[in-house]
């Protein structure tokens, strides 16, 4: 094997063992390679490790004739302790990148070729075997990501008579339009709690089916309402209203109990008012039918309303 020191990276370890022994079977084995006997050549090579543990020309080229013959995750391991000596194959190491992108492995891979650049940073193929698993791994964390999206709208497109519930949850979760999961989300308990025939009884049963999914009420709504504020901009757009929907609710002059209201539902301009409902506003503690009033003739004054759900 090479001793050229652009062939070597830093490693650790020392190494140790019957060297003469491993000599002699190392060569063993590129006289059987010379023969064409590569698996006889193999066993040669093991045996040179088995002698010197430590020996990289032994360990690389046992990896490297196992990983012909497929044994790919022996050639790993023995790649893996070939560049835990020092100094480390460069050779060792783009190889073990290669098997270990093969596996989907491509923090390891990224980590062995930088470890190469990191003593020639110009070296071609490191550059380019480092690109290539770049763009792997950016397809990998995109296929990733398209199926956990995938999955979800699969979930959220679930009919909620799928669950079961009982038949007055059923009846009036369809009288409300809710037919999917994901509907679901996008309503709160107190919207839930203000249709009629609704109970409590009905609210828990629904609740305790979400909580085995990991799911809650409402969940859904935080991009609803930025639809919602959307779908208010686009119907103010060219009315040269649109800066209203960017006014501060602060600004609106409501009383103490309205201000503190709209705290806690983290509304703080007139368009994330407008992607409210009359039932979400209610369902916050201390927010009575004055307060309503009180908001909704603000919104009134500057073209806008609250948002209405359509049962």
């Amino acid at each position: 094997m090479s001793k050229n020191p652009l062939d070597m990276v830093i490693g650790a370890g020392d190494r140790g063992g019957d060297s003469a022994a491993c000599a002699t079977h190392v060569a063993a084995g590129k006289q059987a390679l010379a023969m064409g006997h590569r698996e006889a050549a193999v066993a040669s090579f093991r045996k040179a490790v088995n002698a010197d543990p430590g020996n990289q020309d032994a360990l690389f080229s046992l990896a490297y004739h196992l990983d012909l013959l497929g044994e790919e995750q022996e050639a790993v391991a023995l790649y893996e302790r070939c560049v835990q000596h020092q100094p480390a194959r460069i050779n060792a190491l783009l190889n073990l990148a290669v098997l270990y992108e093969d596996q989907g492995d491509y923090i390891r891979a990224e980590k062995c070729l930088k470890q190469v650049l990191d003593t020639d940073p110009d070296h071609p193929r490191a550059r380019m075997y480092l690109k290539d698993v770049s763009a792997s791994r950016e397809m990998f964390v995109d296929h990733e990501q398209d199926r956990d999206v995938a999955k979800r709208n699969a979930l959220l497109d679930t009919p909620v008579t799928d669950f079961e519930l009982s038949v007055r949850a059923r009846n009036c979760l369809k009288k409300m339009n809710i037919r999917t999961l994901g509907d679901l989300l996008r309503v709160t308990e107190a919207e839930l709690l203000g249709y009629k025939n609704f109970g409590e009884a009905s609210l828990v049963e629904i609740k305790q089916m979400l909580s085995t999914k990991g799911l809650r009420l409402g969940q859904g709504l935080e991009e609803q309402h930025r639809r919602i504020r959307k779908e208010v901009y686009d119907s103010l757009r060219g009315s040269g209203n649109e800066a209203v929907l960017a006014k501060p609710v602060a600004d609106l002059g409501l009383s103490v109990r309205a201000r503190k209201a709209l705290q806690v539902l983290g509304i703080q301009t007139l368009g994330d008012l407008a992607a409210r409902t009359e039932a979400e506003l209610m369902g916050v503690k201390n927010f009575g039918a004055t307060s309503l009033d009180e908001v909704r003739a603000k919104l009134t004054e500057h073209g806008l309303g609250l948002r209405r759900l359509e049962f």
